[in-house]
């Protein structure tokens, strides 16, 4: 019997979606009138209203005209977020994606996707395979074209929670360029619904990879795939989803030669660093502030994340969760790299962590034996004084990748 879409774990958004969210879409929506020209007008916002917005910036803006808004909209969240649509979803899909509008829609995807999704609202994000922000078809022809160069050696990249693909991108640095320039990778990068559940996202990558390897134009040597943050999760439940389908019969997991993990709470994360976690994820982000508040809502992905779920969870009390006793994948070479914000190596005693995920999360350590994903020592490594974005600019990450993946 082949299992739904959406899970009941996925359910949580639509559920908790409160007073408190539409306030804060609300704000989301003020905001972006100002800034953004196709967003249809809304009457009643004048123009001492967007003078000031302006004056503040895009990040961190404090709103004060919520209750025009509000009151124009009906306070609904599918009202308010039918605000948002025309400015965020692309009229043209072969148009050159805008960095902004993709951050703000992953971000709004990572925390309230679940409600995106199961109200089948045009915003919520299909899971698809891009490059340079653009779907990649699964097809040889139109892979050959939109990538150019191809190579036997495939690297999957999978971004974290409110993030997408554009973003593995920081501070001026790519890893997946540097793999491409210095050792032949070719890159392909997953787009996802993060606040869908990770067993979720999960089953529907199992199949989607399947797709990608059936139709590589050539014969895939070395196929490596990885994920930071959530994305970790999400590729290890897609390698457990797929013994479970058809007996095995999918053929990619077995052909996976490398997994690499950059700051994924196998563990999850402790609750008291979720709020201030989710606000550093959404650091770059325009309007992080409402979203932020948002965040409040907690979807099943941000539910998933701090717990380190990779299995399906029953509906139930948010506060509850267990480790999932699955090891890591047999066959394939693991990696772990976990950032800490402490100054030197020699003062990691305390598990400061990079601000979101605890060192010992991120290299799968548990108090449980039995619950420890046993990375080798020489696949792991700790980078200290790095929080948890830089992990994706840090030069230190990219030369353990390069020797690594050498």
């Amino acid at each position: 019997m082949t299992q739904p879409l959406l899970q009941a774990a996925d359910l949580r958004g639509a559920k908790s979606l409160s007073s408190d969210a539409a306030a804060s879409l609300a704000n989301l929506v003020e905001a972006m009138h100002a800034h953004i020209e196709t967003l249809p007008r809304i009457p009643g916002l004048g123009d001492a209203t967007q003078a000031d917005e302006r004056a503040q910036g895009l990040t961190g803006l404090t709103y004060k005209t919520v209750r025009g808004v509000t009151h124009l909209s009906g306070g609904t969240i599918d009202s308010l977020l039918g605000w948002l649509a025309p400015a965020l979803v692309a009229a043209d899909p072969h148009q050159a994606p805008h960095p902004e509008r993709e951050a703000i829609l992953a971000a709004l995807n990572g925390v309230m996707g679940d409600h995106l999704a199961t109200t089948g609202h045009p915003l919520a994000i299909g899971m698809q395979f891009r490059h340079s922000g653009r779907s990649l078809p699964l097809d040889r022809h139109a892979i050959r074209s939109r990538l150019g160069t191809i190579t036997p050696k495939l690297l999957v990249l999978l971004h974290g929670l409110c993030m997408n693909d554009l973003q593995w991108r920081h501070e001026g640095h790519d890893h997946a360029e540097a793999l491409a320039r210095d050792l032949g990778y070719t890159p392909v990068h997953l787009h996802y619904n993060s606040g869908l559940s990770v067993s979720t996202n999960g089953r529907i990558l199992a199949q989607l990879m399947e797709g990608l390897y059936n139709v590589w134009p050539m014969r895939i040597e070395r196929l490596a795939v990885m994920g930071h943050n959530m994305g970790g999760l999400v590729a290890r439940s897609a390698i457990h989803h797929s013994a479970l389908i058809q007996r095995g019969a999918l053929r990619w997991p077995g052909r996976v030669d490398d997994l690499i993990f950059l700051g994924t709470p196998h563990h999850g994360v402790p609750v008291d660093r979720i709020g201030p976690g989710l606000d550093l994820l959404l650091g770059a982000t325009p309007y992080a502030s409402s979203l932020a508040r948002l965040g409040k809502v907690r979807s099943a992905g941000i539910h998933d994340l701090r717990f380190g779920n990779i299995l399906r969870r029953p509906a139930g009390n948010d506060d509850v969760g267990q480790a999932d006793a699955v090891g890591l994948p047999g066959g394939t070479r693991c990696y772990a790299i976990a950032a800490s914000l402490a100054p030197r190596p020699g003062s990691l005693k305390t598990d400061v962590g990079d601000g979101l995920v605890p060192v010992a999360s991120a290299l799968g350590q548990h108090d449980d034996p039995a619950l420890s994903l046993a990375f080798e020592p020489e696949r792991q490594a700790v980078i200290a004084d790095t929080g948890h974005l830089s992990l994706l600019s840090s030069t230190e990450v990219a030369a353990l990748l390069g020797q690594w993946l050498g």
